[in-house]
Parts: C-alpha cells; sequence; structure tokens
C-alpha cells in the first residue's frame, strides 16, 4: 500500500451562542490521505478562534505532504520521525506542529481501517466510556450566559464544569467562581482557567482567593514558555496546577514533569505533533504518576484516553454544528462511548466541504 495523494482544505465554520460572544468561528485544517488500496485517512487540526490556519495548511502541504507521497502509511512512526525530523532549521511547535500533528491523526486512521478496530483497541484499549468536563466560561459571557452554560453541561451529566478567570482584579473572578458554584451546588466542580495571563505573584494572590473552593484545578497559570514559573506557582499555591495545551512534545512535557510544574497534563493532539507524540507524552506521564486530560477535540482525544492507565477526562466543548460530521459521538450521563468504528471513526458530513471551505 502506498499513499497517492494528500488533498488538503481549511474549513470555516461558525459557532453557536454563548460561545460566539468570545470566538465567532473556528477553523479546521483538514488533510485526506489517499491509497492506490483504496482506505483513506481523515486528518485535521482545529485551529481555535481561526488563528493560523491558512499557514498551517501552507505548511503542510509544501513541506510536509511530499515527506508522504509513495510511502506506505502504515509505517506510522517512521513517517512521523521523517516529518519532524523535515526542515530541520523549524522547530515542531505552532504552525508546523499543526501542520503534522492533522497528517499523524490521518496516517493512523488509516492504520486503525487496514486492522479493522478503533485505535484505543489498537493501541491496547484500558476503558471504552470516558468521563468529560464542561468547558467555557470565557470573559465576555455574562454572569447568566455562564451560569446557563453550566446548567446546561450538569444537565447532560457533566460533573465538572471549567471557566475563565481573565478579569484583571481577582476579585471579580472570585465572584463569577462563586455565582457558578451557588447555581450549580456540590453536584458539579470547577475548575479554572487562568489562559497564560498572569505573572507568578499575579497567580499567588489569585489563587489565595480561590483556595476554599475545592477546585479541581488552576490551569494555565503563566506563559507556556515559562516552565519555571510554572513550577514556581504550583510550588506555591494549593490548587493542583494544569497546563499543556501550548506545549508541543515530550520534550517540553518532560520539562513540567521534572519541575512538578503541573499535576494534570493536557496535551492537544491537533497541536501536540499528532496521536504519536500524545501517547509518548502520556506515557511518560504516567511514569511519574501524573494524569492526562486532553485538551478539546475530545472526538479525536477520546482514543488518547481510552488506551491510557493515566487517562482522566476530556474537554468537552459543545460547538460543532450537526452538518460538519457524519456522527458526533454524544454526551451520556457526563460519559462517551467510544465510537466502535475503526480508525478514529470521525468522518466529515457530505456537503460540509463545499459549505464550509474557505474560499482562496
Amino acid at each position: 500500500m502506498k499513499i497517492r495523494a494528500v488533498d488538503s482544505c481549511v474549513l470555516t465554520v461558525p459557532t453557536p451562542k454563548p460561545i460566539a460572544l468570545q470566538f465567532p468561528q473556528h477553523k479546521l485544517v483538514v488533510a485526506e490521505i489517499s491509497t492506490d488500496a483504496g482506505v483513506s485517512g481523515l486528518g485535521y487540526s482545529l485551529a481555535f478562534g481561526g488563528g493560523g490556519a491558512e499557514a498551517i495548511q501552507v505548511y503542510l502541504d509544501t513541506r510536509l505532504k511530499p515527506v508522504l507521497i509513495g510511502e506506505d502509511p502504515l509505517f506510522v512512526e517512521r513517517l512521523w520521525e521523517r516529518m519532524f525530523r523535515a526542515d530541520m532549521g523549524i522547530r515542531k511547535q505552532g504552525i508546523a506542529a499543526y501542520a503534522l500533528s492533522a497528517l499523524d491523526i490521518g496516517l493512523w486512521d488509516i492504520a486503525g481501517k487496514v486492522a479493522g478496530l478503533p485505535l484505543y483497541q489498537l493501541w491496547g484499549a484500558v476503558t471504552d466510556r470516558i468521563p468529560a468536563y464542561g468547558s467555557g466560561g470565557w470573559a465576555r459571557y455574562s454572569v447568566e450566559d455562564l451560569v446557563g452554560e453550566a446548567e446546561r453541561y450538569a444537565g447532560l451529566g457533566c460533573r465538572c464544569y471549567k471557566m475563565k478567570i481573565h478579569h484583571p482584579d481577582p476579585r471579580e473572578n472570585r465572584k463569577r467562581v462563586e455565582a457558578v458554584r451557588r447555581a450549580l451546588g456540590e453536584r458539579v466542580r470547577l475548575m479554572v482557567d487562568v489562559n497564560q495571563r498572569l505573572d507568578v505573584l499575579g497567580n499567588i494572590r489569585q489563587a489565595a482567593l480561590l483556595e476554599d473552593l475545592d477546585l479541581v484545578w488552576y490551569e494555565e497559570p503563566v506563559l507556556a514558555d515559562d516552565i519555571a514559573a510554572c513550577a514556581e506557582v504550583s510550588e506555591k499555591i494549593r490548587i493542583p496546577v494544569a497546563t499543556g495545551e501550548n506545549n508541543y512534545t515530550r520534550y517540553e512535557f518532560r520539562e513540567l514533569i521534572e519541575r512538578r510544574a503541573a499535576r494534570y497534563l493536557m496535551p492537544d493532539v491537533c497541536r501536540a505533533n499528532g496521536y504519536s507524540e500524545t501517547l509518548r507524552i502520556g506515557r511518560l506521564a504516567a511514569a511519574h504518576s501524573v494524569a492526562v486530560s486532553p485538551h478539546v477535540v475530545h472526538e479525536l482525544s477520546l482514543h488518547i484516553v481510552g488506551a491510557l492507565a493515566n487517562g482522566f477526562l476530556v474537554e468537552f466543548i459543545d460547538w460543532v454544528p450537526p452538518d460538519l460530521f457524519e456522527e458526533m459521538p454524544p454526551c451520556k450521563d457526563g460519559h462517551f462511548q467510544i465510537p466502535q468504528r475503526p480508525g478514529h471513526g470521525m468522518a466529515l458530513a457530505k456537503g460540509a466541504v463545499k459549505k464550509y471551505r474557505s474560499s482562496a
């Protein structure tokens, strides 16, 4: 079996309210990998808010696609190494990592289809039912938007909800968290997300105002590049730290682990160089008793958590329109049942490319 073509496009997909208050659209960089045996694989990376999608596509088409043409798609690890080592002057972070991720996801989709197995089983399954937390709570939400979204996820059975704490006054962030806690009561625990907005001292002050609320975690406190600062925050606050959505390789995650910078690691399969590297990150974390809770794209991340003994939760952001994919896994009782279709089980709906494809 040989790869005969890689066809890419960018899909621009509007979001529903209240998410649209913060992000009116997201973009998917899609790569369809075709083989001479008639088997194809779907890969895609989610560009949250749409940022950088066109650059990701250009790098995928011009620098990584040529590495794959004519190769056997079942040699996934070999092809990953070749893509990772292509353009040694460009580190596989940011744009390059998103591009590599989409192709690696597509290669694994082919491998699963050829084996006739869903990926979590191909990798050695731990579970087929994954708990999820509801996620959103963006800064542009009113308190009513915030509470309404939290209650909707709770109504789907999610026992945890994550919200942003972006206000420059830490007391205002406390008020918003308290509003959600009052509305949900003891049935749902909360997480908060700083999104890299504070320095070490700012995080110490903010966390001190939230310590009594029994939060699951305190997320991405400082710039993702500053692992030393993240470690200092983790040491000095009394809420477990989660981070990793903007880290890209096992080497970065190794430093996070060695510095004890987080108790929960959050690799994003569309950013962390695909399924191949995300699995390595997960197994590295397992060797240090650190839990893994992948960032967004739950429909793809389910397979990661289903194959890791230290897998924790998937992040559920309910934004996908019903005509984008043939089928999205439904959330029932706060859990997702991993689809039993071979590969990752996702396919674009008929007409989705025509409807959402970005104009050149």
